[in-house]
């Protein structure tokens, strides 16, 4: 399958890319922090495996991530700044009958654009990577990642935060803009997650507890089916069972 890269330009200037595969209904997948379109949903097969399903894929990358522009300043970086360049793109392909989904911050950013009240809504949800805390109370994780970020070269080889350093080099990731992105996380209340009526799939490692309890979401939410794959947070990426996953509750 071809994967074609797009650009457009969101709404304040800033240079958005995205990729898409597969024809049919479309679904909009976005990727977690300090990855991108391709290493979340191409490199392991999930959006291949989507596709095949018959969806068609739409993965941007977030700003500051990936191939989208990744501006220094600061004023590029204002509150929810991610979820308004989601639902510019929604604008941009003109979108109406859709479902939305994300892993770990890619899953908060769907549900910012949900709280925010997007129009069309989606009609199907994928909270992956994503535990109620990771949605209720961002201020722990990202001070994990400004710590990380402000201290990049002085962990010990294997550690966790080692880990993640390697997975920014990886990914080849900016640490000014990704330091920058941080600024744009913005809590959703707990009145905003019930409020989620559509079928939701609360998908995520079964070790993994990065942002807070998988089951807990699963359980606030009206209509969520829980569905656990191998791994923790960085692994359960890599997993075939993620894809066949994410293929079964988006099959059309």
């Amino acid at each position: 399958m071809s994967h074609i890269q797009h650009h457009f330009t969101s709404f304040d200037g800033t240079k958005i890319a995205w990729t898409e595969v597969g024809e049919g209904r479309p679904v909009v997948l976005i990727h977690g922090y300090m990855s991108d379109a391709h290493t979340n949903w191409v490199r392991y097969g999930h959006a291949a495996k989507i596709a095949a399903a018959g969806r068609r894929v739409i993965m941007p990358d977030l700003r500051g991530h990936g191939h989208s522009d990744r501006p220094h300043d600061a004023s590029a970086y204002p509150s929810d700044a991610l979820a308004m360049d989601g639902e510019a793109l929604i604008a941009h392909l003109r979108l109406t009958d859709y479902d939305l989904g994300g892993y770990s911050l890619g899953a908060r950013t769907a549900m910012r654009m949900i709280a925010r009240g997007i129009v069309p809504a989606p009609k199907r949800v994928v909270f992956a990577g994503m535990g109620l805390e990771g949605l209720l109370d961002t201020h722990r994780r990202a001070g994990h990642f400004r710590d990380i970020l402000d201290n990049l070269g002085s962990y010990e080889r294997g550690s966790p935060k080692w880990m993640v350093e390697a997975f920014l080099k990886t990914t080849k990731g900016d640490p000014v803009a990704l330091r920058h992105v941080i600024d744009t996380f913005v809590d959703s209340s707990r009145e905003q997650v019930l409020a989620v009526e559509q079928p939701v799939l609360v998908l995520a490692g079964e070790e993994d507890d990065d942002n807070g309890s998988h089951a807990e979401l699963a359980a606030l939410l009206a209509n969520a089916t829980l569905v656990e794959v191998p791994g923790g947070h960085m692994s359960s990426v890599t997993k075939p069972e993620m894809g066949d996953a994410l293929a079964a509750f988006l099959r059309d």
